[in-house]
């Protein structure tokens, strides 16, 4: 018996709404599956920004996340969930996988364990974000201001962040590897998450049913684009590598 086509959840990236994510749904729908992006804190035209009175955390957005899944499954009963994560996203998406009933699939593209050590130059720009620039912003204004990396941040969120980058610890209990199936998408040439940078944070997944795929710029084709933020508004190539990661799943 053939199943269903999954439904995806992306989840967007650090200061990206809901809305970026427009192409990159119809590309799934397109192909027969169903497909609708998140809302992130902060960055939807409903939803008020980060501010002294208005914070929240990691915890609170992976929350978020599985009151979507479990919707998700009620609304459509019978066909697989896939959590999509996009940079943030995927960290998101991993402390679900963790922390609640597993979805049935994971990817995340441009996701990484942010620590400085597996950046060039041992993350020095890093070190000075998180180091002095979170803490020092989040302090005097109770948020971090725009133009800030993340910004307009949650100060809880971004502390958060933070010491991920320091430490090399997620901000939610990894005592174990997340279970799969799960499709982890590097991107050459990605400054905010290089491939070793998303090496280690494939660590955190279980080895027997994580997959890695390195998207290099010779795969590219004329229009579309492996960028950081970019290859969501020419999403056909990874949409391509998910369904064919998928069909070998199944």
């Amino acid at each position: 018996m053939t199943q269903p086509a999954p439904i995806v959840l992306v989840s967007p990236a650090m200061g990206i709404g809901s809305r970026y994510y427009r192409l990159l749904v119809a590309e799934f729908e397109a192909r027969g599956w169903a497909a609708r992006a998140l809302t992130r804190r902060g960055f939807e035209p409903d939803s008020p920004p980060a501010s002294r009175a208005h914070d929240w955390s990691y915890a609170d957005e992976i929350e978020d996340m599985a009151k979507a899944v479990a919707e998700a499954r009620a609304g459509h009963p019978g066909r697989p969930v896939i959590l999509l994560g996009h940079s943030l996203g995927g960290q998101l998406a991993l402390g679900h996988q963790l922390q609640h009933t597993p979805a049935d699939g994971m990817v995340t593209v441009g996701t990484s364990l942010p620590w400085h050590r597996d950046f060039p130059l041992r993350g020095a720009p890093l070190v000075v974000q998180a180091a002095v620039i979170v803490p020092a912003m989040t302090g005097l204004f109770g948020y971090l201001p725009k133009p800030s990396f993340g910004g307009p941040g949650a100060r809880t969120m971004m502390r958060e962040w933070a010491r991920m980058a320091l430490t090399g610890r997620p901000p939610f209990p990894a005592p174990a590897p997340a279970p799969g199936p799960a499709l982890i998408v590097s991107l050459e040439g990605d400054r905010l998450a290089p491939a070793r940078a998303v090496d280690t944070f494939t660590r955190l997944l279980d080895a027997d049913t994580a997959t890695r795929w390195h998207f290099r710029t010779v795969e590219v084709p004329p229009g579309a684009s492996n960028d950081h933020i970019g290859w969501a508004r020419k999403p056909g190539p990874v949409v391509d590598r998910i369904l064919t990661w998928w069909s070998s799943e199944v």
